[in-house]
């Protein structure tokens, strides 16, 4: 069944998911209950809300302190007009900054279900994600899975995988926290390639060496939340 999901852009300094969706040129408009989300799909199941829609020029710097990222956050997620989700996944930038802490405490009245924590392999990100757990247990906010992103380097002609920047530092961390281990995503042109360009990854290059990965990772979210929310 067809799912009404809603993607909610607070990286304010780099807000790139509307090119990822080759929806960057679209602007967002007023009605009676706030503004309009941007759609991607013709269907209308998945909508948008970035401040890359907000500016000027798409080169143009967010030099913001934290007291406006936090009323323009608390706007994106009371005053913008969803409608009925499913899902409201919310995309933040590295670390724990104002958008995490801005983030939380607009959505704490309706009950978040969590937060799933994308890590490399190396050492450095892995603590830089260690952080963010301590962040998560400090805000009260459950911790969905740990997934790494960027684990080898699958051969398009041997299937051979190379692990370009080791492996194991997501598994070794979900170990550790106890909190589930959803899956490694290996480095992909193809998918690389499908963000840069705004194409559907999914439908283009169904034998990618990716494409198992991000949906078994898929599928361990949607169980997970549908135990919790039942």
């Amino acid at each position: 069944s067809s799912l009404q999901v809603g993607i909610l852009d607070v990286d304010l300094c780099g807000p790139s998911i509307p090119r990822m969706f080759r929806v960057q040129d679209n602007d967002v408009h007023q009605c009676d209950s706030g503004w309009v989300p941007v759609f991607v799909d013709q269907d209308k199941s998945i909508s948008l809300m970035s401040i890359g829609f907000l500016l000027e020029r798409p080169d143009d710097a967010v030099v913001w302190r934290g007291p406006k990222k936090n009323a323009l956050i608390k706007q994106f997620v009371a005053d913008v007009a969803w409608g009925d989700l499913d899902f409201l996944i919310v995309d933040t930038p590295p670390g724990t900054s104002d958008e995490h802490i801005s983030t939380v405490e607009a959505l704490r009245p309706y009950k978040p279900l969590g937060a799933i924590l994308v890590t490399t392999p190396q050492a450095v990100s892995v603590g830089d994600v260690r952080r963010e757990l301590t962040f998560c247990k400090k805000t009260g906010l459950r911790v969905l899975g740990i997934v790494e992103n960027m684990s080898g380097f699958v051969c398009p002609h041997c299937s051979e995988c190379t692990n370009i920047f080791s492996k194991g530092g997501g598994e070794e961390l979900a170990k550790h926290a106890g909190v589930p281990f959803l899956g490694c995503v290996p480095l992909d042109p193809q998918l690389s390639q499908s963000l840069e360009e705004g194409r559907d990854f999914i439908q283009e290059f169904p034998k990618s060496s990716a494409f198992p990965a991000l949906a078994h990772i898929t599928q361990q979210i949607l169980d997970g939340t549908s135990q919790q929310s039942s």
